[in-house]
């Protein structure tokens, strides 16, 4: 675990050093979805955040990780955590502010790999928000749910359906003109990862061009990274970890 941490900052380093940008995907972040959730956090409109649930609920059978042999590797891959939910352990930071502390386990419950297939988290906030992350690949018998909720003293709003892709709750004590977008931010999808990878991609050609800053630069990256490495260290340890971790 330390190994990746260590190969994450190694290349944020040798990109500075050398003037290459240097990019990380987090196609969520494109989200209507979630831009406006983020937005309302960031204009104060729930209060004191409370709680904070993220479910993904998806499934990928013996047959996926059969199908190469780098899946379900330690090396290679990773677990339900690091690979499957990554880009919503990500929306932990980036939407709701820094983790104080996180408590994790994890399992190999069904499938024959290295990693697990599901693991479960409860975190604490340094705002005092408390919520849980929970992820299995063993859903039945297809993809149920990737989902986002938000509980605050001035408002509860839940994003869900299959990837983050529809405002199934929307309410707050007060209105405001961005209540306005919510039917226009909801879509649909059949896939787990959204259409947020083509503004993704557009980003990037203009940040090469000179035009825009990278909106997900290898610092970015560090951040959920950090979060994920704390949620092995706690489930393999049996302990709490607090951030930031000690190298």
């Amino acid at each position: 675990m330390a190994t990746r941490w260590n190969d994450g900052l190694d290349m944020v380093r040798a990109c500075d050093t050398n003037g290459v940008k240097l990019f990380v995907v987090k196609q969520n972040r494109r989200n209507a979805t979630l831009q406006l959730l983020k937005k309302a956090v960031e204009s104060h409109r729930f209060g004191r955040i409370f709680m904070v649930t993220i479910n993904v609920f998806w499934s990928r059978p013996q047959e996926y990780y059969d199908s190469a042999r780098w899946r379900g590797t330690w090396e290679f891959d990773g677990g339900a955590f690091m690979n499957q939910a990554s880009h919503y352990i990500d929306l932990l930071d980036w939407i709701i502010g820094p983790v104080e502390s996180v408590m994790a386990y994890t399992g190999t419950l069904a499938r024959r790999i290295e990693v697990e297939d599901t693991g479960v988290a409860a975190l604490k906030w340094r705002n005092g928000a408390l919520g849980t992350v929970n992820v299995t690949m063993l859903t039945h018998p297809k993809n149920l749910e990737g989902s986002i909720t938000v509980l605050g003293e001035k408002g509860s709003v839940r994003v869900g359906g299959v990837a983050v892709n529809e405002i199934q709750m929307w309410q707050f004590a007060e209105s405001h003109p961005m209540d306005a977008g919510i039917k226009e931010a909801s879509y649909d999808t059949t896939s787990v990862y959204g259409f947020g990878h083509p503004l993704y991609y557009d980003n990037v050609i203009m940040s090469l061009l000179g035009e825009a800053e990278p909106e997900t630069d290898g610092r970015e990256g560090l951040r959920s990274l950090e979060l994920l490495i704390a949620m092995y260290k706690s489930a393999r340890d049996g302990r709490r970890v607090n951030l930031p971790l000690e190298y």
